[in-house]
């Protein structure tokens, strides 16, 4: 099987968590765990009985709201945003400079976006990680930029993929999809796009090899 930079792509949709910048989803559960003295389940099971990621990830409420939640689901009225903030961000690790690098040489040749289920806070943590790799920002490295919080919709609802697609005349068969989530593949797949899973020890280096490469990398779609 070759490469996923076949002829006839134009586009690339990238994700961010685990496609560019690797990330560690018990993190923050762990760390507000050790903050609030409960343990993982009980944290875990808090943030899904109340739905408060996707509620914030979708937009449905905003910082003020995200950190005010986590104040009274944790009993923990007096922390600092800054507490707060800090500790939800280390599901963010460190970004290997050369995947940037990367996205800045295809820019050129495809048109590029991101597509991200995400947070504002950590878009923001993620631009100044990029400030000190003197790297451009987000908003920079791809035409468009497509948060779900801004867009209110997200993965792998059907939805969200036929939002980028019309807000940024794309056709699907011409659009590559790189996501690291299964279900996503699945549903952008089940529109005609071209949807490949990123899997580890792989990343978009090898996915996104240059086309001469002969090697064969695995692809779903």
């Amino acid at each position: 099987m070759a490469g996923v930079l076949k002829p006839g792509i134009k586009h690339i949709i990238f994700d961010l968590g685990d496609v560019i910048i690797p990330i560690d989803l018990r993190a923050p559960i762990r760390n507000f765990a050790v903050l609030s003295g409960l343990n993982e389940t009980e944290v875990e099971s808090l943030w899904r009985e109340h739905g408060l990621i996707l509620q914030y990830e979708t937009g449905l409420i905003d910082d003020a709201g995200f950190r005010q939640h986590i104040r009274t689901l944790l009993k923990n009225e007096s922390w600092a945003d800054e507490v707060i903030d800090t500790a939800w961000n280390t599901v963010l690790l460190s970004l290997p400079i050369e995947r940037v690098e990367r996205i800045r040489e295809l820019k050129g040749q495809y048109r590029l976006f991101l597509l991200s289920n995400t947070s504002a806070i950590h878009i923001e943590k993620v631009r100044n990680i990029l400030v000190e790799l003197g790297q451009p920002p987000l908003e920079e490295l791809f035409e468009r930029v497509y948060y779900s919080y801004e867009v209110k919709m997200a993965k792998p609802s059907p939805e969200i993929y036929e939002h980028v697609l019309a807000t940024s005349g794309l056709k699907a068969e011409e659009t590559l999809f790189l996501d690291d989530n299964p279900r996503n593949i699945h549903s952008a797949a089940q529109l005609g796009i071209h949807a490949v899973q990123v899997q580890p020890p792989l990343t978009i280096l090898d996915y996104l090899r240059d086309e001469s490469t002969n090697e064969d990398i695995p692809h779903s779609s």
